[in-house]
């Protein structure tokens, strides 16, 4: 197949391009390197499969060439990057999901949208389900990327009704792995970075908030399942493996054979309390569940920042 990915040089991103170029398909790739990097998709120049545009999708974008399926992986996703670009974050979110929605219906492709469980807020239901429709606080901070993603999958569901466009809706939890920043504010990279220079880990509240960590490898896999589907709803892809804050902390200093002591700092507005996936769909629809250990991924990711950060 030829494939566009958006956000192709962020960190998911990068990792998708890899995937289909793995699988045999033709990837053109699109970022506008607002919060992706060029590094992540350094190796792929010169690969005959690979085309990159820099573009930024919330302006109309014509591609010479028919495509089998576009993947709008676009936007800002981490806390600190979304905050500080809150207006593109809802721009890339609209304007940046239609313009691509036409792009898919004018060249006879499938699309697909990477979501976020952010669209459950800070959930009264746990796990969370699919048919969950979320506790979210449409005025609150962190609004820009939640209703970005809320409007991103009510446009692309539109698309789909009005138009019959075959469509996917991936609605991913927390992801981490190689090529993540380690200052965008994620806990993980956060953690990691902090114990690596012998630093406080520093816990928002009290830790007792829960977080389901999935190898990006894993979510991958089920991002490029969930695309050959015909699944039009949203599907959860992420780790059911549940796990409080503190003693994410914990895991990690045991990996990184850190002595940092963990502080506590006041929870931010709106932070999920509860954060863990129901993946019963993905399960039945897709054959997909996570297979990388929670240690084994952690020490891929921290080979990856100690040997190329």
């Amino acid at each position: 197949m030829r494939i566009l990915v958006t956000g192709a040089a962020g960190f998911v991103g990068s990792h998708m391009c890899d995937r289909l170029l793995a699988e045999g398909h033709a990837v053109v790739a699109v970022d506008n390197f607002v919060t992706g990097s060029e590094k992540n998709i350094a190796h792929l120049a010169g690969h005959k499969q690979f085309r990159f545009i820099r573009h930024d999708i919330t302006q109309p974008m014509a591609v010479d060439g028919e495509f089998d399926a576009v993947l709008n992986m676009a936007s800002p996703a981490s806390p600190k990057d979304y905050l500080q670009h809150a207006i593109e974050t809802l721009d890339v979110g609209s304007a940046g999901t239609r313009n691509m929605l036409d792009l898919a219906r004018a060249k006879g492709a499938c699309f697909l949208l990477t979501s976020t469980s952010e669209c459950y807020g800070d959930p009264l239901e746990h796990p969370q389900r699919e048919t969950y429709w979320g506790n979210v606080n449409p005025v609150g901070p962190r609004s820009c990327y939640d209703e970005s993603k809320r409007f991103a999958e009510a446009l692309t569901m539109a698309y789909h009704r009005t138009y019959g466009l075959p469509t996917n809706i991936a609605r991913i939890f927390n992801t981490y792995g190689p090529r993540m920043k380690l200052d965008d504010g994620r806990v993980v990279p956060a953690f990691i970075d902090q114990a690596l220079r012998g630093d406080p880990l520093t816990i928002f509240g009290d830790g007792s908030q829960t977080r389901s960590f999935c190898y990006v490898g894993d979510l991958v896999d089920g991002i490029y399942r969930l695309m050959q589907s015909d699944e039009r709803y949203p599907v959860n892809l992420g780790n059911p493996n549940e796990m409080t804050v503190r003693e994410f902390a914990e895991r990690i200093r045991r990996i990184t054979g850190s002595r940092s002591p963990i502080v506590c700092r006041p929870l931010p507005e709106d932070d999920p309390k509860q954060r863990q996936p129901d993946i019963s769909k993905a399960r039945r629809l897709l054959g997909w569940e996570p297979r990388v250990a929670l240690d084994e991924g952690l020490r891929l990711t921290l080979d990856y920042f100690r040997t190329s950060v």
